[in-house]
């Protein structure tokens, strides 16, 4: 699978347009990085360019889990982060935002990866010193 350098977010915008055009809906995406690798940054231009919203209108869901963009909801996005357990994954009640027509990119999937579908696509964000990111598009 694919693997892309970034030195600037506004490459990372351009990687993932590339990125966009290589998963088909519906399909479940997990995305994997530290804190302040960019995974929201590469969320707004996945979004943007499946054309269910404006990069500037998606956000980070850490505080309310999830965001739904466009209508009918073409990207479900979602953020475990704040989640400690099984229980608090289930409460979401995300079989049926997986069984949907949708996209969903879930940053912090990996705290939960045993519970997500096991089709599904990764895309992993690795700081490479300074600004440069590595950008990783895998499946399992």
């Amino acid at each position: 699978m694919p693997e892309f350098q970034s030195h600037s977010p506004e490459q990372t915008a351009e990687i993932a347009r590339e990125i966009a055009a290589l998963i088909p809906a519906p399909a479940v995406v997990q995305l994997t990085g530290n804190l302040g690798a960019g995974k929201t940054t590469l969320t707004k231009s996945l979004v943007e360019a499946w054309g269910a919203t404006a990069a500037d209108e998606v956000s980070s869901p850490t505080f309310t889990l999830i965001h739904e963009y466009g209508e009918p909801v073409a990207v479900y996005h979602i953020d475990l982060y704040r989640l400690e357990t099984p229980a608090e994954f289930y409460s979401l009640g995300l079989d049926e935002i997986f069984d949907s027509r949708a996209r969903v990119l879930i940053e912090w999937g990996e705290k939960f990866a045993p519970l997500l579908p096991k089709d599904r696509w990764t895309i992993t964000i690795a700081h490479a010193g300074g600004d440069a990111r590595t950008i990783t598009v895998s499946r399992p």
